[in-house]
């Protein structure tokens, strides 16, 4: 199998027979030639304004492929790796308790119940549908579920947010690959594998949380809804059991715990319990919002603003002391939400 890469087709005209037509030009080759094609990557090339394209990068199969390897860079050999789970279950009957369902703890629970470990999870909020609810009831009398709401309750933040799935983490070891492969066999829509910036909005991904939920149930994982971590004890430095609800003893030697940045009464207790913690860099985000259309016409003109999906920006600027800061990117089409945790405080965030 081959990728060949930089194969332009001119926005107006992207269709299969197009994008056919384009790799034999870029191949030099027949149409009888390629057995089959599929997107890895598109982008768009919006420099000019009168001329975008989009910009693929293929997979293809085609006969007599080692005539067209090496001649010139954007053709090279392709086999796709497979995401391998390093730690088959080597017949490990317990538990293994994860704490939160966003999208950490629930990733951990399915790769590990895809695995052939039983799961339990335990999440503070509801499961989606309820909570649906009470974020949709806060939204609209103001009274707020400290325990669901736009960041706790299953699925995460991400849930209730941006949905957007690109990430600066280099991707050396296949798992941004697993991650959305996984989404799509959930419900996402399949462009999330290739699209230059992959997004799901709220409305699919409830659906996607709740197909993943099943799932990892069908292997033989439980959900413990509106249940919360309060403590952790040890016997002779190992773990032997969690508290929860500030009650409820749970047997567990495995734990992994999920909980996002925003459980700090969780972060509290974990840190007076001694347990090694790390802080971690962070960026203080700044949102800048503008009219969708103004956007639209900016990065793609008046001619293509029309047909293109929304565009994504963001301000950037160099500060004299020579530092970089720029803006937290606005969801194409989205809207601010309040997105408070806690009573008497205020967090925003966006939401498509």
């Amino acid at each position: 199998m081959l990728k060949v890469r930089q194969v332009k087709v001119d926005v107006l005209k992207d269709s299969e027979i197009e994008k056919l037509n384009s790799l034999c030009k870029k191949l030099k080759c027949n149409k009888d030639d390629i057995i089959s094609f599929d997107i890895l990557k598109q982008s768009i090339d919006a420099r000019d304004k009168n001329n975008i394209y989009y910009v693929y990068e293929f997979s293809i199969k085609i006969k007599n492929e080692d005539n067209y390897l090496n001649k010139n860079n954007d053709i090279i050999y392709y086999e796709k790796e497979d995401y391998n789970y390093p730690y088959k279950n080597n017949n490990y009957n317990d538990y293994i308790v994860v704490i939160g369902s966003g999208p950490a703890g629930l990733f951990a629970s399915y790769i590990l119940a895809e695995n052939g470990y039983k799961v339990a999870v335990i999440e503070r909020g509801e499961s989606i549908d309820e909570r649906i609810k009470s974020v949709g009831n806060f939204w609209k009398t103001g009274k707020l579920n400290e325990n669901s709401n736009v960041q706790f309750g299953e699925g995460g933040a991400g849930t209730f947010s941006d949905g957007k799935l690109n990430t600066l983490v280099k991707n050396k070891n296949h798992y941004q690959e697993k991650v959305f492969e996984t989404f799509v066999k959930f419900g996402a829509p399949k462009e999330i594998l290739y699209s230059y910036k992959p997004h799901i909005g709220t409305d699919i991904l409830a659906n996607v949380v709740k197909n993943m939920r099943n799932e990892i149930i069908k292997m033989g994982g439980k959900f413990l809804f509106n249940k919360t971590l309060t403590n952790i004890n040890y016997e002779n430095d190992k773990l032997v059991s969690i508290e929860i609800n500030n009650k409820d003893i749970v047997p567990c030697n495995n734990l992994v715990i999920a909980i996002g940045h925003s459980a700090r009464d969780t972060f509290k207790m974990l840190y007076d319990k001694k347990l090694n913690m790390e802080a971690k860099p962070f960026a203080v985000g700044l949102r800048v919002q503008h009219n969708q259309n103004m956007i639209d016409k900016s990065q793609y003109g008046e001619k293509y603003s029309k047909v293109l999906s929304k565009a994504t920006y963001k301000l950037t600027y160099q500060t004299k002391d020579n530092r970089g800061v720029y803006s937290f990117c606005m969801c194409p089409g989205g809207f601010v939400v309040n997105s408070s945790s806690e009573e008497n405080r205020l967090v925003v965030n966006g939401m498509s």
